[in-house]
């Protein structure tokens, strides 16, 4: 690795890190500049995720206020997205690789319609939010939020990428607090899928972890959590879009050709 590719890789990890603080899909910015930079996608994908733990722990501690009241909820549906991080991380260990390069193109779409769509489903969270002035969801769509919670937690440990915002959109149907309370428990939420699934990297899948990598991404993404959470508010959204489906679309090239 030479200094040009060190730091590139590292530039990708802080952005990332900040963009997971304040939006979610980081990953849209790492993956496709480890794949350009010759990494195979899954070893990209194991060792992006490991890296990108630093900056879930500082982005869940830059919100750590916006979850005041929403302990009870959050250990509830914690380990549903810790269960759903497990089955991710089997599926991509288990399954052929070549699974994962035919898969992976479509998932990047799935992930940046959501980045590009994000604006109405925020607005309509919001109008939710503001008519139910409680956090406390209904307890008849608890179970509702517990299955889809563990379907995210599986999209999270098989792919990564925008975890954050199908949390988000979720938390804030079934959540009746604000957009930040919902940030704020989908960073708890995505940094315990991760936990989980850099835990079965290490045990099933050390020989594919690429430590430079792992070590460049989480020092920029620490910086980049902490910079995102105490920033954040005041960073323009369509900047932060634009850059996500560009570079989501070079991943698709680079994947597809």
């Amino acid at each position: 690795m030479d200094i040009f590719h060190d730091a590139v890789v590292f530039v990708a990890g802080l952005w990332a890190g900040t963009i997971n603080a304040v939006v979610g899909s980081g990953t849209l910015v790492t993956f496709p500049v480890l794949v350009a930079l010759g990494y195979a996608p899954v070893a990209a994908t194991i060792s992006n995720a490991m890296g990108l733990i630093a900056g879930n722990i500082a982005g869940s501690w830059g919100y750590r206020r916006e979850l005041a009241g929403l302990k009870s909820i959050l250990l509830k549906l914690l380990p549903a997205s810790v269960l759903g991080g497990v089955t991710g991380a089997a599926l991509l260990l288990h399954l052929p690789e070549s699974v994962f390069g035919t898969v992976a193109p479509y998932l990047i779409v799935v992930a940046l319609l959501f980045v590009i769509f994000q604006p109405k489903l925020q607005s309509w969270v919001r109008r939710r939010a503001d008519a139910s002035p409680t956090a406390q969801q209904p307890r008849r769509q608890g179970v509702i939020l517990v299955i889809l919670i563990y379907l995210a937690g599986v999209y999270g440990g098989y792919f990564v990428a925008a975890q954050g915002i199908l949390l988000v959109g979720i938390l804030g149907i079934f959540l009746r607090g604000s957009i930040q309370n919902a940030n704020a428990m989908k960073n708890i939420l995505v940094l315990g899928v991760n936990i989980v699934a850099a835990v079965s990297y290490l045990l099933f899948a050390f020989d594919r972890i690429v430590w430079p990598v792992v070590g460049l991404i989480a020092v920029g993404s620490l910086i980049g959590g902490f910079l995102g959470a105490a920033v954040g508010r005041r960073l323009s959204p369509v900047v932060l879009r634009t850059v996500i489906v560009l570079l989501g679309l070079l991943a698709l090239w680079n994947m597809v050709f």
